[in-house]
């Protein structure tokens, strides 16, 4: 069937989705920087060094990334080294697995065009190179989305879905790692986990062996991408509790049935570990060991003074501070819940594992982030609980057309308020890193923001390599006025 032949069959909701993406591809950032670098390294260290030293990509990366890791002659700190003698990269491997159709596609077309003449450098710096990763990202951003949308639609109309897509598409911090940070690791996560629960959504009823085996695959790829993601399956364990409860109500065959569904879950589990080989095998290689993760030694975590409240809304990128809209997701997934006992207990199991590991996590603010990048991750989840709200709340409405007015204004309100947000952090009106002043941020958000953006949106689009240079020095000056002068 051709393109437009496949675009015929979809729905007016995922046209317009499709379409939407399409008009939004000139706000990607073919940019490698801060945590991107690692993440990139191993795309491009293997296509074309085809190894894992990393040198060149570290002394290739932005200012501030460079000088934490080298000395004034110019060369990589001892330090960086880990006991196998390679640089300390503690990113996971899974975004290179995913950029690699897209890279190797960009290295061709290089080659190729080098062998005709062209000078373009072969080395995965050059712009076609950096251009396919961001094109990469925001296919699986979007590609995310899309499979939210399909997966709201099971609980909610078609247009509250839709509207739930947009409001999380533009009103959380997805854009900023979709498009502005595509080196960053957070829009692919959004894709693999949404790909795994609709994956386990779909075949929940009565699933397959083949089917165990293919949502093991699904759950390793998106820990290999994130291993935070590894909380999500939480929601197949809640899933199988109420499934040993059903089998062992049966009276005949019920032995037999929690005797299959405990093979299949030993099956699904086995492939999920054996689906974890890219990370047990970057992990031998880098640190000598398929179990060390490079990050915080678990013993240094915060276990005795959980970030429990500030996680969620601190001015220091809490999770609902810094994006509201998401608010309205976890009350819908509360009324989830009430509707729908068993999915909506699964899908709460995931979010509440996902949101204790992160409060117990040391840097849980995520340093330099907008909100609380992790929590991206959840972005599917996000799209159901929100779509749930909205359908909810149009229920309270005498007339629909009101309803659906009503909606459209505050989930734009929400955008518009976000977007502006995302313009102060990504100009630096606001510090990219620790607690902001909220008077200063709405003060901004009113006076500074609507004269400024114009400007800068040109300049995005057209002096961007400016651009991009003036908020690196930007960054390194508030840096160095957050660094406490010890002299």
């Amino acid at each position: 069937m051709s393109f437009l032949g496949r675009l015929r069959g979809r729905s007016g909701c995922e046209i317009f989705m499709f379409f939407t993406f399409l008009v939004s591809l000139p706000l990607c950032n073919p940019w490698v920087r801060g945590d991107g670098i690692g993440y990139y390294a191993y795309a491009r260290a293997l296509l074309i060094d085809h190894n894992l030293r990393f040198e060149k990509d570290y002394l290739a990366g932005n200012t501030r990334f460079v000088s934490a890791r080298v000395n004034a002659n110019g060369r990589v700190k001892p330090e960086q080294y880990t006991a196998t003698g390679h640089l300390d990269n503690h990113f996971a491997v899974g975004p290179a697995i995913l950029w690699a159709p897209f890279l190797g596609v960009a290295h061709v077309s290089v080659l190729t065009a080098r062998w005709l003449g062209s000078t373009v450098a072969a080395d995965g710096y050059s712009l076609p190179y950096r251009a396919a990763m961001a094109l990469g990202t925001a296919v699986y951003g979007f590609l995310g989305l899309w499979i939210s949308f399909r997966l709201a639609k099971n609980y909610c109309a078609e247009r509250w879905a839709l509207l739930a897509a947009l409001g999380i598409w533009w009103g959380s911090s997805l854009p900023v790692y979709m498009y502005f940070n595509p080196s960053w690791s957070h829009a692919h996560s959004a894709f693999s986990v949404a790909l795994f629960l609709w994956y386990w959504h779909r075949t929940r009823d009565n699933r397959s062996t083949l089917q165990w085996a293919l949502l093991g695959l699904l759950a390793g790829l998106m820990i290999n991408v994130y291993y935070v993601n590894a909380m999500l399956l939480a929601a197949p364990g809640v899933e199988a509790l109420a499934d040993y409860t059903r089998a062992l109500r049966g009276r005949a065959e019920g032995g037999l049935a929690v005797a299959r569904l405990f093979a299949m879950q030993i099956l699904f589990g086995l492939v999920t570990l054996a689906a974890l080989a890219p990370t047990y095998i970057t992990r031998t290689i880098i640190y000598g060991s398929p179990f060390e993760s490079g990050y915080v030694p678990l013993r240094n975590w915060l276990w005795g003074m959980p970030a429990f409240g500030a996680v969620l809304f601190s001015s220091d990128h809490g999770l609902f501070s810094w994006t509201p809209i998401l608010i309205l997701s976890a009350v819908g997934l509360v009324l989830l819940f009430q509707r729908e006992k068993t999915v909506g207990a699964a899908v709460l199991a995931a979010v509440l594992s996902f949101y204790l590991l992160i409060s117990f996590y040391p840097s849980w603010d995520g340093m330099s982030s907008f909100g609380n990048r992790f929590f991206v991750s959840l972005t599917p989840l996000f799209v159901l609980g929100l779509s749930v709200t909205l359908q909810q709340a149009a229920r309270r409405f005498a007339s629909q057309e009101t309803a659906w007015k009503g909606s459209l204004l505050v989930v734009g309100l929400f955008i518009v308020w976000n977007l502006a947000f995302i313009f102060q952090w990504g100009t630096h009106l606001v510090p990219a890193r620790g607690p902001i002043s909220w008077s200063e941020m709405a003060h901004n958000q009113v006076t500074l923001v609507p004269v400024r953006f114009a400007g800068n949106l040109r300049a995005y689009f057209f002096g961007r390599k400016a651009m991009m240079q003036h908020i690196e020095e930007e960054d390194i000056r508030q840096m160095k006025s957050q660094t406490p002068n010890n002299d």
